[in-house]
């Protein structure tokens, strides 16, 4: 035995080593990041990485999710689209790759779009085949569709045959989405009692917050107040002040409950609320105005322009306010 070409691979396994450790660390980091939704700085270490590694897939597949958040729609099926011809059998790649295809549908014109159609089911479709239980993937053929021209091969029958798949898997997610349909094909009565029916069996936030905004949209604000209050009675989710505040300014409706809501959002303020601040100055001055207090409602709508001068919703509002 060479003795001395073995205590070589040794010493150079042990120098390589630490590097493959920092190696790992930057793609955990990475992942992490990922996880975050910090792209711009998971981005280049999956790219580096891939360099070394052209064949990962995971690598890759990270590469077009970041894409497909980016909207950039070519980059992420390009990616999606290699992996699903290295792997025909993976139900995710397929989900990726006809959601990716129907996003770029939807950034070109119509007569262009027509062309991805085929790919788009076809793919979706085998997702669904590969995985009985892939909910995403149902979900996005209900929204397939009811939303295609039935030209094209739009069909609610097709849409209602998923939404019952997704009844086999989750029963809140059969009653929203047989609550879209309804909503989608102008029935509002089906869709309010279907979104009853996901609350009663689930009770989500998300479920509330369907129902609310289907009255909304059918211009019933005073059921939509009720349905809002009573998701904040149970979740306690700050946002909610908001949205009754909101909706209370809009409809000029039991404005010192959308002024109590609106300053319980502002007292206890994260950005992880998703509404910025300004726009709850903007709904407070909304209903002062509502209420005829001028002075307070100047107040308030000039606080809404102070951070943000370009507020194009809070100078029309000021102008109204003004001729109060």
């Amino acid at each position: 035995m060479n003795y001395i070409n073995f205590f070589r691979k040794v010493i150079v396994l042990l120098l390589l080593l630490p590097l493959f450790a920092v190696a790992q660390t930057n793609y955990q980091q990475a992942e992490e990041y990922f996880k975050q939704e910090n792209f711009s700085k998971a981005k280049p270490v999956f790219e580096k990485y891939l360099k070394q590694h052209p064949g990962d897939k995971k690598t890759r597949e990270y590469l077009g999710d970041i894409a497909g958040y980016q909207k950039d729609w070519d980059t992420a099926i390009s990616y999606y689209k290699s992996l699903v011809n290295e792997e025909e059998s993976n139900a995710n790649y397929h989900f990726k790759y006809g959601g990716a295809l129907g996003f770029k549908a939807l950034s070109v014109s119509r007569i262009r779009a027509v062309s991805y159609i085929g790919d788009i089911k076809h793919h979706l479709e085998r997702a669904a085949a590969l995985d009985p239980k892939h909910i995403e993937t149902r979900w996005a053929l209900v929204e397939f569709y009811i939303q295609l021209p039935v030209i094209v091969g739009g069909s609610e029958k097709k849409a209602i045959a998923y939404a019952n798949e997704l009844g086999t898997i989750s029963k809140v997610d059969e009653y929203l989405a047989k609550g879209y349909i309804a909503e989608y094909s102008g029935r509002p009565k089906d869709a309010e009692k279907y979104y009853k029916k996901a609350i009663e069996v689930g009770g989500s936030p998300h479920t509330y917050e369907k129902l609310a905004g289907l009255y909304e949209k059918n211009n019933q604000p005073k059921e939509a107040l009720e349905t809002t209050s009573k998701s904040l009675k149970i979740h306690k989710r700050n946002q909610l002040n908001y949205q009754i505040g909101k909706i209370s300014a809009q409809y000029n409706l039991e404005p010192e409950y959308g002024i109590e809501c609106l300053s319980e959002y502002l007292a206890n303020y994260s950005i992880k609320d998703g509404v910025p601040k300004d726009w709850a100055y903007y709904r407070l001055a909304q209903i002062y105005k509502n209420l005829g207090k001028k002075q307070i409602a100047l107040t308030w709508i000039n606080k809404a322009l102070i951070d943000r001068k370009d507020f194009k919703e809070a100078q029309q509002e000021k102008s109204l306010i003004l001729a109060l």
